[in-house]
């Protein structure tokens, strides 16, 4: 069985479904009623993906587990501290694993999206090195906002701010990456 992808819009709702029910869930029943929305909806989304496309990708089945482990941690405890720091971890793995896999050659981001455009290897290289400080930062922030604002204020921000700003930062890459973008070789005709 082949596997099928998903048009844009619907790998769109597939992600933003799960934030957007974390933030209604806050608004009208408190964190921790967001994090149990939360931790169901993911599970929803993933099992739409799959359904849908019959594959899961990697990242989608680690970020899920993450949200089962620290939202069951949230809940169980009864401390949303596990649920903040879920996003700080998440982010900064996956600038880890970016960084580490410069350290040993491998490009990840190409890996991930090598399909959908040709870039030369210094280009993946530059934009990976760029990405991998992108989601440092990301950490960094999630850190000050929940430790210096409110709980909404940081729902807020992971529900829109984190999204928005890594909107921001993808547009900003797009001159980069269409300045380097390497054009599929026309292909000769049977003729």
């Amino acid at each position: 069985m082949t596997e099928k992808t998903l048009p844009q819009w619907q790998k769109l709702l597939l992600d933003l479904g799960p934030l957007l029910v974390f933030f209604a869930g806050n608004k009208f029943g408190g964190i921790f009623w967001a994090t149990g929305a939360f931790m169901v909806a993911t599970l929803v989304a993933l099992a739409i993906n799959y359904a849908l496309t019959r594959h899961i990708s990697k990242m989608l089945l680690f970020t899920a587990v993450l949200v089962a482990i620290f939202g069951s941690l949230t809940l169980y405890l009864h401390n949303d501290l596990f649920i903040k720091i879920k996003v700080t971890l998440l982010n900064g793995l996956f600038g880890a694993i970016l960084l580490g896999g410069l350290w040993f050659d491998r490009l990840f981001l190409k890996d991930m999206l090598g399909s959908s455009m040709q870039l030369p290897a210094v280009a993946w290289r530059t934009l990976t090195l760029r990405w991998a400080v992108f989601f440092f930062v990301l950490a960094g922030l999630n850190e000050i906002v929940w430790r210096n604002f409110s709980n909404d204020a940081w729902v807020n921000f992971k529900a829109f701010g984190l999204l928005g700003l890594t909107l921001v930062f993808a547009f900003a890459n797009a001159p980069f990456m269409a300045k380097h973008m390497i054009e599929e070789e026309a292909k000769p005709s049977g003729d």
